[in-house]
């Protein structure tokens, strides 16, 4: 425990950029701090910081030891969790992030259904669309409706969504149906600025190809529900989630465009920081949405709760 406990304390001092403000975050004296790390370099046999009576700076055996320091004091961290997990059974809070949209539609349902079901674990929910740094902002998963790309996170994919391309009757008579992507350049769009490309549509060209086309329109707005109802208002054409606008659709509201051009399939995904033992209420909370998802979201539809219009 001796270890440990100067371990966290180094990482302390460095994270805090300072023994002082160490200090203060961790309740203890900068004397005691500065022991610890001292006696950490000591048991170590190499100086792991360079101090001077104003700042510090690791050295290159400091850089290696924080960043390993890091990974096993959150393994040690994780393990005593899962141990406690099993211990008290399903039980505790799960600080979550999810997209505003997930919530205002059907699929929100589904972290309603899993609080019914497991009355002992509180879900503390946070809706926003833009990306959460899980680690650094302390949240236990995400839910992201996004095409996933390489990242240190886990990501388990709950269900397809098609993105889809639309416009009102009104739009089109007024500006002709697009024949090409491309013709989208000197057309009237809706620019949800929750996409990683923001003012560019990525899709396939007749031969195939992938290219990249730049929109733009009367209004850009962080919320694919807000762009929906600017679509509905004869503003322009807009690119959503399958779920945002299956029901305009089915109801003739919108009308698709160029179905069958755009690029890579996006995802309903749960995302957690890399971490070999995930806490038990976690795990329950992505197993249950992966049953979940697999009972609501046909794989050629889009995901609709039981009773959604």
């Amino acid at each position: 425990m001796d270890t440990l406990t100067r371990m966290r304390a180094f990482v302390a001092v460095v994270d805090n950029e300072g023994f002082s403000a160490a200090a203060r975050a961790q309740g203890r004296s900068k004397a005691l701090l500065s022991k610890y790390v001292r006696e950490l370099e000591d048991d170590l046999g190499v100086l792991l910081l360079n101090r001077t009576t104003r700042q510090f700076s690791l050295t290159e055996s400091g850089h290696v030891y924080y960043r390993r320091a890091l990974d096993l004091l959150r393994e040690f961290d994780d393990l005593r969790e899962e141990i406690r997990d099993a211990r008290a059974g399903l039980a505790g809070t799960i600080k979550l992030s999810a997209p505003r949209a997930m919530a205002d539609v059907g699929i929100g349902r589904s972290l309603i259904d899993f609080a019914q079901a497991n009355p002992d674990i509180k879900l503390d929910i946070e809706l926003d669309d833009r990306f959460v740094d899980l680690v650094e902002e302390g949240y236990d998963i995400a839910l992201r409706i996004t095409q996933m790309e390489d990242s240190g996170l886990i990501a388990r994919k709950l269900a397809p969504v098609r993105m889809v391309l639309s416009a009102s009757p009104a739009v089109i008579e007024a500006h002709g149906m697009p024949k090409a992507i491309t013709d989208l350049s000197d057309l009237p769009c809706i620019v949800d600025t929750n996409s990683r490309r923001r003012n560019m549509i990525v899709a396939r060209n007749g031969d195939g190809e992938a290219v990249s086309v730049p929109i733009d329109g009367p209004i850009r707005v962080n919320s694919p529900l807000a762009a929906r109802m600017a679509a509905l208002a004869d503003l322009g054409f807009v690119l959503s989630p399958d779920f945002i606008v299956a029901a305009d659709l089915r109801e003739g509201r919108l009308v698709e465009v160029l179905p069958g051009v755009l690029g890579q399939e996006s995802g309903i995904y749960a995302v957690y920081p890399h971490r070999r033992y995930l806490p038990a209420k976690v795990r329950a909370l992505v197993d249950f949405l992966a049953v979940w998802f697999k009972d609501n979201c046909p794989p050629d539809g889009p995901c609709l709760a039981p009773g959604a219009p």
